[in-house]
């Protein structure tokens, strides 16, 4: 392969890699948009729009949202209709006014939701005269109720935002939603293997923390029973703060699917997070395993128990220590023997001392010393720049 060859394939390569959109930093650069931005979050669709690879939005600017908010929808409801200005094909405005026949008929994430009955969950796209372009729902009586105002940002064939003049009517969407039933986090852990560690936060407290933090979004990890049978002489020994600490540093207050795991290695905060005290951990994957290194020791995520967003529920073999709980101690070394051989010292994990105070860093010991150098810890745009420079200096070569 030729020097200019690789370069192009390491380009395209580069390209192809840095496509992953993000719904909100999008809509936060255009403040019309904020309500519809915000309510995107509350209802969990953004999250949903990051992990598709090709979609449509059909952004709504606050004055239209206001005139939403005004049916006094549950939240649940308002989820549905806002799903149904989510297209599951991509629109960019070229495509728009070049639609075979001058119209269409394309899904929506509502109708992906299985929650839309019939083809309620279709959008109707058609040009009019005047370079316009109308949309309007299905099963709307053949009514366009909103028009094509203008693009707010377009990455070709991957995510497509777009303004429309009002909302899309639709009865369907907005027909009342129960409130789905409340998720049970230490009941659907003790029925898979992790009935030691719901004890544990039912005992301690702990529980409450994690069940106010699932509507918002939740990842817990779960040791599961035999790791904690082996870890009770270690637990029983902390303070009741310690041990609490300690729990909620197996819980993180987002949302993370394994391919959000997977595609945003680094440093992640947990619930014990409270200032000074990071209580964080960094999150690695080499292919399918993923891994949790807290500076003291690596766990692996060695199944799924739950993932019904915003709650997922990972199970990890072993239990999280956290560095302000517990570091690494260098043994004593050996005393000198008469003959050659050198003494060899040992390290082992010891409990930190009583006191709260977070223990002291060890540079030897840390396992992100890498990171810290600036090698492994380059951001996106740093990478791609290095990247680029690179393959630009292989074409002039």
């Amino acid at each position: 392969m030729s020097p200019a060859t690789t370069a192009l394939f390491f380009l395209l390569l580069l390209f192809s890699t840095s496509n992953a959109h993000n719904i909100t930093r999008i809509l936060a650069k255009h403040p019309e948009f904020s309500t519809f931005n915000h309510y995107l979050t509350l209802t969990h669709l953004a999250s949903e729009i990051n992990r598709r690879e090709t979609i449509t939005v059909l952004a709504l600017n606050n004055a239209a949202m206001s005139s939403l908010l005004s049916k006094q929808l549950s939240l649940y409801t308002l989820k549905n209709v806002l799903s149904l200005h989510v297209l599951v094909d991509y629109f960019g405005s070229k495509k728009l006014h070049q639609i075979t026949n001058g119209t269409a008929l394309t899904s929506t994430m509502f109708q992906a939701s299985g929650a839309a009955p019939g083809s309620s969950g279709y959008i109707n796209i058609t040009d009019l005269k005047g370079g316009k372009v109308g949309f309007g729902a299905e099963n709307n009586n053949g009514n366009l109720d909103a028009v094509y105002v203008k693009s707010v940002a377009e990455i070709p064939y991957n995510i497509s935002v777009l303004q429309i003049s009002q909302v899309l009517n639709s009865a369907e969407a907005e027909a009342p939603t129960a409130e789905p039933s409340k998720l049970n986090l230490t009941e659907i852990m003790s029925k898979q293997g992790c009935k030691a560690f719901a004890d544990l936060l039912i005992s301690s407290g702990a529980d409450a923390t994690f069940n106010e933090n699932i509507d918002g979004g939740l990842t817990v990890f779960c040791p599961t029973d035999p790791v904690i049978k082996d870890f009770m002489p270690k637990y029983k020994n902390l303070t009741a703060s310690k041990k609490a600490s300690l729990l909620l540093y197996h819980g993180v207050p987002v949302y993370q699917s394994m391919q959000m795991l997977k595609s945003n290695n680094g440093i992640m905060n947990t619930l014990a997070t409270d200032g000074a005290n990071k209580y964080d951990f960094t999150i690695q994957n080499d292919g399918e395993v993923v891994t949790l290194e807290t500076k003291v020791m690596t766990a692996k995520i060695t199944g799924t128990l739950k993932d019904e967003e915003p709650l997922i529920v990972y199970k990890i073999n072993k239990v999280l220590l956290p560095r302000e709980l517990y570091k690494p101690v260098e043994a004593p070394a050996e005393s000198p023997k008469p003959s050659k051989s050198k003494s060899k010292s040992k390290h082992k994990v010891a409990d930190a001392p009583e006191s709260d105070a977070p223990a002291e860093s060890d540079p030897a010991d840390d396992q992100t010393a890498d990171n810290d150098s600036g090698v492994a810890g380059l951001d996106g745009r740093r990478l791609v720049m290095v990247m680029l420079s690179l393959c630009i200096g292989v074409l002039l070569m």
